[in-house]
């Protein structure tokens, strides 16, 4: 029987730099990325992955070989700045063998069992 990388990753506690939670009925990671916060949301992308798979940010793949790092903070500033925004915008790419998703609302939510670019439901 071989193991999922949800099986290998313990669930990652709350921690006061980047709070972080594991819903365990979708096996899902998740944070905020708060519009009043300084760090952009690529940054939040970065230490979360790094986080959930216990490796170092800078031993991690280039997030740019996955979505434009700059892109992707362009769209969430504009998502917080549109008051019309949809509440259900989001943007999902696969990252470090992880699938990522980042919602209009500011949250990231990371399926470390799913890197083929499908649909996380939170």
């Amino acid at each position: 029987m071989s193991k999922t990388t949800r099986d290998r990753l313990p669930p990652v506690d709350d921690t006061t730099e980047w709070p972080l939670t594991y819903r365990e009925c979708h096996g899902t990671y998740h944070t905020q990325c708060n519009d009043t916060d300084y760090e952009p949301v690529s940054m939040t992308v970065l230490m979360a992955v790094s986080s959930v798979v216990g490796t170092e940010p800078d031993d991690l793949e280039s997030l740019s070989a996955c979505v434009d790092p700059d892109a992707l903070n362009a769209i969430v500033v504009n998502w917080y700045e549109d008051d019309t925004r949809a509440s259900d915008g989001s943007i999902t790419f696969p990252f470090n063998e992880c699938l990522v998703t980042v919602y209009a609302d500011g949250e990231v939510v990371i399926d470390p069992d799913r890197s083929d670019g499908g649909r996380v439901h939170p």
